[in-house]
């Protein structure tokens, strides 16, 4: 059954959704997706698309609620059904942040420094340098990449800088398929090799506020079949 997104609901479905967003020769597609369920589309995985969706409707403008041309999604996208366009939106867009969400990105690189002081900045002056810089913070973009784009953007605001963590990660070959992905996504491999055996060592960079949820992921993806090791976390960005 297609879901209607009624009017009295509008402001709690922007606090539960995001929007996915595909831009075309001036010609706007989004679509309304819970945010925990783009990384596990982009990752391929098995995901019933209808439940993770706010609406099965295409828009042109989700905050005006006007659906998008049923033609300009033929010419684009080689249909109209609705669930295989949302499905490429949330696969290629880009990903709208509410402010909640940014704060809980802003939560997760907590190490971020005053070198001035050596105290941690408040979280609330980095998201009013964020606000003041017009940062846009995709999740699902590289971690690493992501720091250095912030970090640039910020610098001529406030004094900043991120403490960095280096991990030696020890794998079996079937968990390096499945966890590899994951491990480019937190950071930098700066060493890497292939054991007799056939395990996956290698060591990771990334921002020591990523630590936590970085071994976590690797625990749940290789149900706890992984060796961890932080070698270093003095360094700094």
């Amino acid at each position: 059954m297609p879901k209607e997104l009624r009017s009295d609901r509008r402001d709690d479905i922007f606090k539960e959704y995001v929007i996915a967003r595909v831009e075309k020769a001036g010609e706007k597609f989004e679509v309304l997706v819970k945010p925990d369920a783009v990384q596990r589309i982009r990752d391929g995985k098995e995901v019933d698309l209808l439940r993770e969706l706010a609406i099965d409707e295409i828009f042109k403008d989700a905050h005006k609620g006007s659906k998008a041309s049923e033609e300009k999604m033929m010419e684009f996208f080689g249909t109209t059904e609705p669930l295989a366009v949302a499905k490429q939106i949330v696969q290629r867009g880009e990903i709208q942040l509410t402010t909640e969400q940014r704060r809980q990105m802003l939560e997760a690189k907590r190490n971020a420094i005053n070198p001035q002081t050596g105290a941690p900045h408040p979280p609330q002056r980095i998201e009013n340098a964020m606000e003041e810089a017009k940062v846009h913070v995709d999740p699902f973009k590289s971690i690493e990449e992501q720091v250095k784009e912030v970090l640039d953007a910020l610098r001529p605001l406030i004094p900043i800088r991120f403490e960095k963590v280096r991990i030696a990660v020890k794998l079996s070959a079937e968990d390096s398929a499945k966890a590899y992905g994951d491990i480019k996504s937190f950071g930098t491999i700066v060493k890497e090799e292939w054991s007799p055996t056939g395990a996956w060592i290698g060591v990771v960079e990334m921002p020591a506020g990523l630590q936590t949820e970085f071994l976590e992921r690797l625990n749940a993806k290789t149900k706890g079949n992984v060796e961890t090791r932080i070698l270093k976390a003095e360094q700094r960005i």
